[in-house]
This record gives structure tokens, sequence and C-alpha cells, in this order.
């Protein structure tokens, strides 16, 4: 198993798509897992794409990672090589997931990237401001463990009935991640309350609240120019516009954690970049799987993203899809989508991972754009 978890690469003939004449957008229209089926669409709006995801499947667990980098790619592709094999090494050594696992493993990312950094630092000082949102679901044993930092979001389809007099069925979305993100209030006074002697811990600038007036998300890996201080009082730091020398951290990288039984009437997940919700609500979200198809459900979230994103703009999708990479950024965010569908009692095709002890891992493609250039048309390789 750690074999797989620590080499994932697929020919691409088996495994990528491109996206029906988008060629930023890729994406795996149904696979199996031992809970069920999921797929997983990408569309790149960045010059390199900040957006990394990877399910690893097994017969008696799934892992999903969705990591959304900011600053450059390096720190979120970085989470793809170590997060995983963390999270297996942690787990076996200590007798199966836990919260304390899950820290474990985050912490371990951390330091593993705060020491490439440091080895990179005289090269290139500023991969000390590139980090990376992270959020992680692993389902074992009808449990389901979502663990988060930054703004990626975990949002739950579930089956719910009415009072007395309402015996019908619906379908709500509950949120399972908490948004480390300063644009809500409840964040900006817990970043302030640690700050007490910081009048401008907190900033509202470019139209919308930022820590130190640079960046929205309270929690990461990376961003060490914001966590270890003697980085940003370096001159070499200083030189790439370093905010103000910091006295203690301004970040962390605690992870969020909720865990809960899974139960019947809970039918899919969603885990998503914030591009997705910057888009669509909870709920508009929801209501688009549960009314869809499952095959390409992740694309069709995706675009039904893009097409809102194309609304405000008074556009079309297809005028947004012909944008090129970099400049496409204005009108929309990189989006990683992935709905895991947890039919378990049902079975079906799934029963191929039970009774054949089938392990897989699907990483998204590093780069879309040169996944889909001729260069790269016959094979790409999958970061691991």
């Amino acid at each position: 198993m750690r074999e797989i978890l620590e080499s994932c690469c697929r020919p691409l003939e088996r495994c990528f798509k491109a996206g029906g004449g988008d060629e930023l957008l890729w994406h795996l229209d149904l696979k199996p897992h031992a809970s069920g089926d999921y797929s997983i669409a990408v569309v790149q709006a960045n010059s390199s794409l900040e957006d990394q995801s990877q399910i690893f499947t097994s017969p008696s667990a799934t892992y999903i990672g969705v990591y959304d980098g900011h600053g450059g790619p390096e720190a979120s592709r970085f989470i793809t090589n170590h997060i995983f094999p963390f999270l297996h090494k942690f787990s076996s050594e200590q007798g199966g997931l836990s919260a304390e696992v899950i820290k474990k493993a985050f912490n371990a990312t951390e330091e593993e990237f705060l020491h490439l950094v440091k080895q990179s630092w005289l090269a290139r000082p500023q991969i000390a401001s590139v980090g990376s949102c992270c959020l992680v679901g692993a389902i074992s044993n009808d449990v389901l463990y979502v663990a988060n930092l930054g703004d990626s979001r975990a949002v739950l389809g579930r089956k719910v009935t009415g009072g007395r007099m309402n015996s019908s069925q619906m379908v709500v979305a509950e949120r399972l991640s908490t948004d480390h993100n300063v644009g809500v209030e409840e964040v900006r006074k817990e970043v302030a309350a640690l700050h007490p002697d910081d009048a401008h811990i907190v900033v509202y600038t470019r139209g919308v609240w930022r820590i130190r007036g640079i960046i929205q998300v309270s929690r990461s890996i990376g961003d060490f120019y914001l966590k270890k201080p003697e980085l940003s009082r370096d001159p070499l730091f200083q030189q790439f516009g370093s905010p103000i020398p910091l006295k203690r951290p301004v970040m962390t990288a605690e992870p969020s954690i909720v865990i809960r039984n899974l139960k019947p009437h809970d039918l899919f997940l969603i885990f998503a970049s914030d591009g997705l919700w910057e888009q669509l609500s909870d709920e508009a979200a929801v209501e688009i799987v549960l009314k869809n198809p499952r095959i390409g459900i992740a694309k069709r979230l995706v675009r039904a993203a893009l097409q809102q994103a194309a609304r405000k703009r008074e556009m079309r999708y297809d005028d947004i899809r012909r944008i090129e990479k970099g400049v496409r950024r204005h009108f929309h965010d990189d989006i990683t989508v992935i709905v895991m569908y947890l039919d378990h009692a049902q079975g079906s095709p799934n029963g191929r991972l039970k009774d054949h002890g089938i392990v897989d891992c699907t990483s998204a493609p590093a780069d879309i754009f040169s996944l889909n250039s001729d260069e790269t048309h016959n094979r790409f390789p999958i970061v691991h």
C-alpha cells in the first residue's frame, strides 16, 4: 500500500479526458471506491495550476485531498507527495485513524515543507511566501474524517424526513468544514483576539478582509513569512516586498477536524476548492448533484460555476473558455471538485474493490494546459 501511495502514475489514455472543447478543463467521469463511486473535475485559470487533488482507494479506506495553493504551485504540489504517506504511516503506527493521527500528518507535512523552503531560501527567497489550503477527507469503517486548513470546503448531501405532519423526504446541504477566511466575521474575531496589541492584524483592502492586508486565509501549509518572524526580518526576503516584520506568527497549520459516523441517509460528499464556492452556494451544489446523473457530475458542477462566473460579467461560458490561462484568473479561480457517492449499502459496482482487494490512486494533472498541449498528448506524469 505504501508503494502505491508514493508512486501514483497513469497512462494518459486510461485516466484523462479533456473538457469538451475547454483546453483548461480536465475530468474523470466516474470510478469506484469502497463506499460508492466518485467523480473529479478541475479547471485551470492561473498561469500555473495552483489547485492539486488526489484520491486513494482501497477495500478498507478512501482518502480524498484538495489542495488550493497561492503564491505559486509549489506548496500544493508538495502536499500531494507527503500528506497521504504520512497519514498511512501514523495510522499504521497508532492502530488506525484518529484526530491525533491527522494532526500529526498535517504537522509533519508542514515541517517537511519548511525544510524544503530553508534549503531553497538563498536561491529563491520568494518561496517563503508560497502556501496552500489543505482539505483532507478519510472514510474508514463507515467513519468520516474531514480535516481542513483554509477555505476549501466539504459539504454533505444528507436525506432528511419532514415533521410528523409531513413524511416526505428531502436532501439538505450540511457543511462539514470550517472556512478559515477572515472574510468570515467569526474568523476575524478569532485572529484579532490572538493579537490584541496589533490594531492592523486584519484590514479591509482591495475589496476584502486580509491578514496584515496580504492574505485572506488564516490557516495553511507554508506561508512561512507569516509564521516565522526570522524570515520576515531577513533582508534577503524584504527586497521582495515583505510585510512589516512579525513579532509572532499570524497564521497556523492547525487543522479543524470533524469526525462523524456515516449513516444510510448520508448520500454524497462534495469536496471542492473555494473557486467553486465563490460561484455556487452549498445548497445549489447539492441540488445539482441530486438532480443529475452520476457520470460526469463533477464536471457538471465545474461548468455550473463557470456559467455563473460568466453571467456575473454578462458573458457566456463559451466566451470564458476561449480566454487563455493567466488572463482567465480575472474571471474565475482554479476550481477543483470531487464528488463522493456513499451508497455502500447497494454495493453495486464497488464489489470489485472488496472482492479483489484493489488499491488505486488517482491524482489530477499538475498542469492542465501542459497536459492538453501537443508535446504531452501521449502521456502525462502525475505528481505523487
